[in-house]
């Protein structure tokens, strides 16, 4: 006896059957992926890496390994063990050894190499990343610009390298779109963690009349809560990761789920390419955002608030553009 599905149930059958042979297997595998890092994962750069990472283990996209606290001297001898275990993708960062990690990505073009550098992509699979939060910190200077009241903000970073230069500018510039008599002191501790130092320099900023602090760096919390003055975070949530209750009033956060993601993808379908990775981290892609205001909420002038949020939306529609300027920022007073 012959039987017949009717019409609707035939229909979703080959329906079925047909997204069962389009879907390629390898986009439901998991992947192994690497991070390498040369600070220990709760540095906060190095730790935004490995916590997106993590959320895709946790998705049930990749089996995810890691070494930490890899000094650039072995850097290279790490990369070449991950590639030749396996690893479809390894993701970490080549800043003072470019040279050495390309020639690594063209002696293995079957790895996928996503890294934060200095310059740009090489060959066919060596992409570049890095933290272009500018958008969110041209908003915090606007914040910035509104609640000053000697008009002098003060700024310490780690090094006056592109990375650290493009968020100093952008706060600069937003900070000077609503008040144009705002000037600002800046300074660099020539180190990436040394809050005591970068303490001591916020201290002589105090004391030279700033009455607002960019904390670029770890430890200017500190000095902004002893000396009773407010400060804007960078990177991560400095109000509620580093202290900075009743002293941060907001961060420009740095996401990478989104550009992890789009690499991990690319890697399953065999589409991952050399690539420049900025736009992936800015906030039309969800890589950037400002963390919310907390306890200062109703500290902020309703003016800077509205302006800040319709900026916000601006930058994400792609309707409104914040400069990026690398080149090192001076001191104005």
């Amino acid at each position: 006896m012959k039987h017949f599905l009717p019409q609707p149930l035939k229909s979703l059958s080959l329906s079925l059957l047909l997204c069962l042979v389009l879907i390629s297997p390898a986009l439901a595998e998991k992947i192994k992926v690497a991070g390498i890092y040369t600070q220990p994962i709760q540095q906060k750069w190095d730790g935004t890496l490995h916590r997106a990472l993590v959320k895709a283990q946790e998705a049930g996209e990749i089996d995810y390994v890691y070494s930490e606290k890899v000094a650039n001297t072995d850097y290279v001898r790490v990369m070449r063990e991950y590639a030749e275990s396996g690893v479809k993708l390894i993701v970490g960062e080549a800043f003072g050894i470019s040279r050495e990690a390309h020639k690594v990505a063209d002696d293995y073009p079957e790895v996928a190499f996503l890294v934060g550098d200095s310059f740009g992509p090489h060959g066919s699979n060596f992409a570049v990343f890095d933290n272009y939060i500018h958008e969110p910190c041209y908003l915090m200077g606007i914040i910035a610009g509104s609640l000053t009241k000697t008009n002098k903000i003060g700024m310490v970073g780690g090094y006056p390298i592109g990375e650290v230069n493009r968020l100093f500018n952008a706060f600069m510039d937003g900070a000077r779109s609503v008040n144009p008599e705002v000037k600002f002191k800046v300074s660099f501790i020539g180190s990436w963690y040394d809050p005591p130092k970068a303490k001591e320099f916020a201290f002589a900023q105090v004391e030279a009349g700033v009455d607002v602090l960019y904390a670029e760096r770890a430890g200017v919390v500190d000095a902004a809560r002893q000396k009773g003055i407010v400060a804007f975070g960078n990177v991560n949530d400095m109000n509620k990761e580093e202290n900075g209750k009743d002293v941060v009033v907001t961060s420009a956060l740095w996401h990478m789920e989104s550009a992890i993601n789009h690499a991990i993808a690319l890697v399953k379908k065999g589409g991952f390419k050399a690539e420049d990775y900025r736009e992936w981290t800015m906030m039309a892609k969800g890589g950037a955002s400002l963390a919310p205001y907390y306890e200062f909420d109703g500290k902020i002038p309703a003016e800077a608030k509205a302006k800040v949020k319709e900026l916000g939306e601006q930058i994400r529609a792609g309707k409104f553009t914040v400069t990026i300027n690398d080149n090192e920022p001076k001191s104005t007073f």
